[in-house]
């Protein structure tokens, strides 16, 4: 009997996962069942089972494959050298976070993940391991903007990265749910709030 091909096993695994995440998106995902998933996709329980055992499994390998997709792209754009100025890479990662919240994009699953990961231990493991490297990234972005003189020196980077990584939720829940924020707005926003950087500011106010 020949072996499956392992890009047999990755289309088949990619085709549960697009199933879920239309069911999440159509139903949110507390109220979509594995028979949902399964009727959608229309593989058998056997067949869905092979490789997700449960749906908080198949949560965390969205979660995982969404962040990782933000993260390659993230990447490419902290890495440039010379760093890009802090106001366009915002503004183009804010522009790849609206390609993704489509109708049917991933990241309108985003909000749900975060939480369901609160309370759901296995959940809470992906979610976090998924964002603590985003915002590791944030923080090394940081990093050379200090030492690119684009932002004072002294500056701390890891508070700064922090920060910078909390824009982006606050950003895609302003997209989802008040739908009147664009990255143009977020441009113009820390191009305002760093038009007065280099100003020394006291400590502790």
């Amino acid at each position: 009997m020949p072996r499956v091909s392992e890009e047999h096993l990755e289309r088949r695994r990619q085709q549960i996962l697009d199933a879920a995440r239309v069911c999440f998106i159509r139903k949110g995902v507390h109220e979509t069942s594995m028979q949902d998933i399964f009727a959608e996709s229309g593989l058998s329980a056997g067949a869905v089972y092979r490789y997700f055992k449960s749906k908080n499994e198949i949560i965390g390998a969205i979660t995982v494959t969404v962040i990782g997709g933000l993260q390659h792209f993230f990447d490419e754009l902290a890495s440039a050298d010379p760093p890009l100025p802090l106001d366009e890479v915002a503004a183009r990662f804010a522009e790849r976070v609206v390609t993704m919240a489509t109708a049917t994009g991933p990241v309108r699953l985003a909000p749900q993940a975060w939480a369901l990961a609160l309370y759901d231990p296995e959940l809470g493991q992906h979610v976090r391991a998924t964002m603590s490297r985003l915002r590791d990234t944030w923080i090394a972005y940081a990093r050379r903007l200090v030492e690119a003189g684009l932002l004072p020196a002294g500056t701390d980077a890891e508070a700064v990265g922090k920060t910078l990584f909390g824009l982006i939720p606050g950003f895609l829940l302003q997209l989802l749910l008040l739908e009147d924020i664009t990255p143009a707005d977020v441009r113009t926003g820390i191009r305002a709030l760093l038009r007065h950087t280099m100003t020394v500011v006291p400590e502790g106010t």
